[in-house]
């Protein structure tokens, strides 16, 4: 009881003293933010080349969790097709679906104070 090898008690229960799990026991997690801008000019692919997910959303600037998403409805704009059990985005779907963005874009029109449509009064 007086002898030097026993160990405090939370020394002896807790974790090791590093404070570092084992690699085995971490769970690798997914990403879920915007994958950093594409390192290649999709202007320059040919049409027929495939994107992944991951490069289809750098390039369009989304999460790789809105395109699992947009899957899920067969009807979306950006065109996928399985290859082996992964989705590849063909280059000219992506640039078709970006050119469709550019034009329904609306510019912000000015709130009025009514927020109704009718102008504000002097």
């Amino acid at each position: 009881m007086n002898g030097e090898n026993e160990k405090p008690p939370t020394e002896a229960i807790g974790p090791p003293s590093s404070g570092e799990m084992p690699p085995s026991t971490k769970r690798r997690r997914k990403n879920r933010g915007v994958p950093p801008p594409a390192t290649f000019d999709i202007d320059a692919l040919p049409a027929s080349s495939n994107l992944t997910a991951l490069e289809a959303a750098a390039v369009i600037r989304r999460t790789p969790g809105a395109l699992e998403q947009w899957r899920r409805d067969p009807n979306h704009p950006l065109k996928w097709r399985y290859v082996d059990g992964r989705p590849l985005y063909r280059v000219d779907a992506v640039r078709d679906y970006l050119a469709k963005c550019d034009k329904t874009t609306k510019t912000p029109q000015p709130q009025n104070a009514h927020g109704d449509g009718r102008g504000a009064r002097p």
